[in-house]
C-alpha cells in the first residue's frame, strides 16, 4: 500500500518541483527582472533540489514500471519490488555521483 500511496505523491512532488525548475530557469533569463537573476540562478542550480528531482523520477520510474509488469501478468510482486528498488537504488547512486563530481571533483 505504501508503494501505491507513494507512487502518486512522487509524481505530484515531481510535477511542482519541474514547475519550480521551469520557472527559475526563466528566472535566469531574467524574465522576471535583472535583480532576480543571481537569486533565480542560486536556487536553479541547487544541488539538493536536483538530487531530490533524481531521487523522486527514479522512483517514480521504477514503481511505474512495475505497475506496468503486474498489470501484464508478471507474477512474484515481492520479487519485482526488491529488484526494482535495488536497480533503482544503484542508478540513483550512480548519476548522484555524476551530479556532484563535476562540482566537488578536481
Amino acid at each position: 500500500m505504501f508503494v501505491w500511496i507513494f507512487h502518486r505523491v512522487s509524481g505530484l512532488i515531481l510535477i511542482v518541483l519541474m514547475g519550480f525548475k521551469i520557472y527559475t530557469g526563466y528566472g535566469i533569463l531574467g524574465r522576471y527582472g535583472e535583480k532576480s537573476i543571481e537569486a533565480m540562478r542560486v536556487l536553479h542550480r541547487h544541488m539538493s533540489l536536483d538530487i531530490l528531482i533524481v531521487g523522486l523520477f527514479i522512483y517514480h520510474a521504477m514503481y511505474g514500471l512495475r505497475t506496468c509488469l503486474i498489470d501484464l501478468g508478471l507474477r512474484g510482486e515481492k520479487t519485482l519490488f526488491w529488484v526494482l528498488t535495488v536497480l533503482g537504488t544503484a542508478i540513483f547512486f550512480v548519476i548522484s555521483w555524476l551530479l556532484i563530481l563535476p562540482r566537488y571533483g578536481s
